[in-house]
Order: structure tokens, then C-alpha cells, then sequence
């Protein structure tokens, strides 16, 4: 697996995912209102796919919130997904 940096890019509103060159690997839009970090998009460039770029941004995103006191609703299918296979982030999902 390749080294992936993770930032936030608060005036865009994502959180990217880039590679030791700076090229961008991927990103998830996030949103927040009223305590809650709602995640309604990821994208991860296609020569990228199946390197662990998604998991390293719901991790990212997921652990942000843990660290800011938000809820996470995890809007896109991705980060539902990612959500409900690691139980360790349960107690962060909204509605749960």
C-alpha cells in the first residue's frame, strides 16, 4: 500500500488525499451544521482504486469528528459502508 497523506481543505470543504508528490488520490466533501459532520461524497481517482485511499479519508473524517465532539452521518454509500464495518466508530454514526 502506497503513503497517503490526509488534509483538510476547509474552503472546499473535503478532505484530500494525496500522495508523496502531492498528487491528488482521492477526496470526501463533508459538511457541518449543528454538530454533525455529514459526509455526502467520496471520490478516489481510478489509478488509485483498491490501495486503501477511501479507508485512509473515512478514517480521516471519522476520527475528526471523534477529536471535535461531532455525530457523523455518513451520507454516501462509501462511508456508510466503511461506517458499518468498523464497529469502533459506532457510537459517532447519527442515528444510531
Amino acid at each position: 500500500m502506497s503513503h497517503y497523506t490526509v488534509t483538510d481543505d476547509p474552503q472546499r470543504g473535503r478532505y484530500e488525499a494525496r500522495t508523496g508528490d502531492g498528487t491528488l488520490a482521492g477526496f470526501a466533501d463533508y459538511q457541518r451544521a449543528g454538530g454533525t459532520l455529514t459526509l455526502p461524497h467520496t471520490v478516489v481517482e481510478p489509478e488509485f482504486e483498491g490501495q486503501g485511499v477511501g479507508s485512509r479519508l473515512a478514517r480521516h473524517a471519522f476520527d475528526t469528528a471523534r477529536r471535535e465532539g461531532l455525530r457523523v452521518d455518513p451520507a454516501c454509500s462509501f462511508m456508510a459502508g466503511w461506517a458499518e464495518r468498523h464497529p469502533e466508530v459506532q457510537d459517532l454514526v447519527q442515528g444510531k
